[in-house]
């Protein structure tokens, strides 16, 4: 076995500080965000206008399965505990539209689909695998929907560009820190992806609230 040279062991230790203090990073970001991401996603969501809930649920599912994968591979937890965050975030979206629509009740039933769904799972190695590359292209659709929301509208007034920034730091956060440990290509696809569609919607965001500026001002 070749023994590593003391500037190669120095490198890799400077690579894992760096990606130490990027997942930490990553975490604050989603944990202090949280209390701007739910009510701003009330709004986005349609609560009023009653938000299809099959949508929802598919959003709290694949958060489900991206956590679920990373878990059935033993990767190292620092790497995605951001997703317990957001899947937190999700359950208290739903439970506030449940409440709100009046049909509270209904949340046992979908903790038990959920329950039973997470540990489908893991019954075979293929299930888990499929079941991440789909999480990939239902996400990517997501974010399409939501850039079709915008052009239709062209409006980004009810959408936080802080936000969409977090999140598109997070992405490119998560292909570093997921080339340095696991190197996982099916987790780098999906944060390759998720990072240039993120980027895509932040710059449209960006671009229709620039453009409404311009236009208050000629009112003015």
């Amino acid at each position: 076995m070749l023994q590593q040279s003391p500037k190669d062991l120095a490198h890799q230790g400077n690579m894992r500080g760096a990606c130490g203090r990027i997942n930490q990073d990553v975490i604050n970001i989603d944990y202090h965000t949280l209390p701007v991401q739910v009510p701003e996603n009330l709004i986005y969501k349609g609560l009023e206008d009653g938000y299809s809930l099959v949508k929802f649920d598919n959003s709290m599912m694949w958060f489900i399965v991206f956590v679920t994968y990373q878990m059935y591979y033993d990767y190292p937890p620092p790497t995605y505990l951001e997703y317990p965050i957001l899947i937190a975030q999700d359950v208290i979206l739903l439970l506030l539209i449940l409440h709100y629509n009046g049909s509270l009740k209904q949340s046992l039933i979908y903790a038990v689909v959920f329950v039973v769904g997470w540990q489908l799972l893991t019954v075979q190695k293929w299930i888990i695998d499929l079941a991440m590359s789909l999480c990939t292209f239902i996400s990517a659709g997501s974010k399409f929907a939501q850039l079709q929301c915008l052009w239709q509208s062209k409006d980004s007034g009810q959408v936080s560009a802080l936000s969409w920034g977090m999140a598109t730091y997070t992405c490119f956060a998560r292909i570093y820190t997921t080339s340095v440990t696991t190197g996982d290509m099916q987790v780098l696809v999906r944060f390759i992806v998720m990072a240039l569609l993120n980027s895509w919607v932040l710059a449209t965001v960006l671009y229709y609230r620039k453009r409404a500026g311009e236009v208050q001002k000629k009112q003015d």
